[in-house]
């Protein structure tokens, strides 16, 4: 009984690896969402991101490289923003304002890396990305990364 057992549970998951589909993934534990672009006097537009810290510790310091597009596509600033501390299981919103670049003129955020993710280095930085969700509620203005 215990080889059929083995032998279904070994043929079920050489279907799944042949079928071209991932094995279940865990959920981002850091989800980063652009919730608004607020217009501002002078050009400038406040953007509006909700961050919710879904890990079991608390990340200090988080810092965002980010690249605006405009709407043609083309890279119309890079900038670095400052969002932590960001307390375990808790979510926040964090506002910055972005000077002389309209909001109906951007198309586009990339998280082009994280700068910081509880530290500076290297490791931590790229296993903190592997642990990131997107998401935009501004229509027509994706945030990839």
């Amino acid at each position: 009984m215990t080889r059929l057992f083995l032998a279904a549970a070994t043929l079920c998951g050489l279907t799944w690896l042949m079928s071209g589909q991932a094995f279940p993934q865990p959920a981002a534990e850091l989800r980063l969402e652009l919730n608004r672009l607020e217009p501002r006097e002078n050009a400038a537009c406040r953007v509006w991101f909700v961050l919710n810290n879904r890990s079991t510790e608390a990340l200090d310091p988080v810092r965002l490289d980010l690249v605006i597009f405009g709407r043609d596509g083309v890279v119309a600033r890079r900038i670095a923003v400052d969002v932590g501390p960001l307390p375990s299981g808790r979510t926040q919103a964090r506002i910055f304002d972005v000077s002389g670049l309209a909001c109906e003129g951007i198309g586009q955020l990339l998280l082009n890396d994280l700068l910081a993710c509880g530290s500076t280095e290297t490791s931590q930085r790229n296993a903190c990305m592997d642990r990131v969700s997107l998401a935009s509620r501004v229509e027509a203005v994706p945030f990839e990364k």
